[in-house]
């Protein structure tokens, strides 16, 4: 689409770079037999979910977060594969090294996508266009990978222009073309506005962006509160966050739903242990503790719940995050006997940096091992070991 500035302006100018079906294309590259078939990556066995669907599977009606046995019934010859965390965190490294080559204003949102504030970087390549064709080149020198990339004056029109042309687009959106490519869309489209709002905006008559733009403000005000000016913006294609360059963890979790429904609080007391190792493994890699320790429990008929305790000091290695959540878990049991549990999960949140040990070893229960633990599952994988306590029953 046209409507670029002219180099050398100092308009604000954001590219937001998405690659395409990013584990299921990294499949797809690594064997190449696999290319041009309908791939599914995620869990595999009977509660497994869809990860990614290669473009291929898409044309089925496969999407992210489908449970597999429903992908696997839209597409029959689907070929399913387990996730390789560890590989597409490297492939996503070497992602981000080439962003960074455009602009050290690089905010990731995931492994697979980010916002870049070229506004400085403009002059360089002349257009809009030829900066965003230079990204999109460098993506596939060095990774062998589509990317999707869209440029506007912000966050939210660039967001909204990658997808525009997927896959392996390249979309400009600046000046006059803003209003004319957002007014048509659905208003579901804007950031912020969910399934149940987009019935609710319906329920005022309103569908499309230019709907959402044109509403009365009292209609507004009824759907989204205090934020019924900030919406309206939106649709007008406003947004003035900016860039943020070092994003701080809000908080770190791990879950797992398990192959059949466990009521056993032994069994799943060895769950919550295999939790705590991998939330615990990752707070020591970023060199946090945190002070709100939480369970997820979600019941055979889906219902969901959560406990969660402030602890002090706060903490960061597995052993004291496994006495909390254990009486967190034990608490709920007794007050849902009986209960079968297809999910449980651990969250540690209100984050700060480690600091150093104190002179008499406050809070070190248990850091020994865990660093132990940690340095052999980097060399290894995240499966290789694991505690005594969190392995399965014979």
């Amino acid at each position: 689409m046209s409507g670029e500035s002219a180099a050398g302006t100092r308009q604000r100018c954001i590219a937001h770079v998405d690659m395409d079906a990013f584990y299921a294309s990294v499949e797809q590259r690594d064997r190449p037999e696999l290319r041009g078939l309908p791939v599914l990556v995620g869990g595999t066995g009977g509660r497994g979910v869809v990860a990614a669907a290669s473009y291929e599977a898409r044309r089925f009606g496969i999407r992210s977060a489908m449970p597999m046995t429903e992908a696997r019934r839209r597409c029959r010859d689907a070929v399913c594969i387990q996730p390789r965390m560890s590989h597409y965190q490297a492939v996503s490294r070497t992602l981000f090294q080439v962003f960074r080559e455009f602009t050290p204003e690089v905010e990731g949102l995931s492994l697979d996508e980010a916002f870049l504030d070229i506004t400085g970087s403009l002059s360089l390549f002349g257009s809009a266009t030829a900066l965003a064709q230079r990204i999109k080149d460098r993506v596939r020198e060095e990774s062998g990978l589509a990317a999707s990339v869209g440029i506007g004056p912000n966050k939210l029109v660039a967001k909204i222009a990658s997808d525009l042309d997927k896959p392996d687009g390249l979309c400009i959106l600046l000046g006059d073309d803003i209003r004319a490519a957002l007014d048509p869309l659905p208003a579901g489209r804007i950031g912020g506005i969910g399934p149940r709002t987009v019935e609710r905006l319906a329920g005022h008559g309103i569908h499309s962006v230019r709907d959402l733009r044109a509403a009365p403000e009292s209609v507004l005000t009824r759907v989204f509160g205090r934020f019924a000016r900030q919406m309206r913006q939106r649709a007008e294609g406003l947004d003035e966050r900016p860039v943020c360059t070092h994003r701080p963890d809000q908080s770190i979790s791990a879950e797992d739903t398990f192959e059949g429904d466990i009521a056993d609080p032994a069994q799943l007391r060895g769950e919550l242990g295999k939790l705590c190792d991998r939330v615990g493994q990752r707070l020591q890699r970023k060199n946090l503790r945190g002070a709100v320790v939480a369970v997820k429990l979600r019941r055979d008929d889906f219902s969901t719940f959560s406990r969660q305790r402030r602890v002090s000091p706060p903490l960061g290695e597995a052993a004291p995050m496994l006495r909390v959540t254990a009486e967190l878990l034990d608490t709920w049991l007794a007050e849902n006997p009986g209960a079968r549990l297809r999910l449980l999960g651990v969250g540690v949140s209100e984050l700060s940096p480690a600091t150093q040990l104190s002179l008499f070893g406050q809070g070190t229960e248990g850091r020994d091992l865990d660093q132990t633990l940690a340095s052999i599952r980097e060399r290894f994988g995240d499966d290789a070991v694991a505690r005594g306590r969190a392995r399965p029953r014979d």
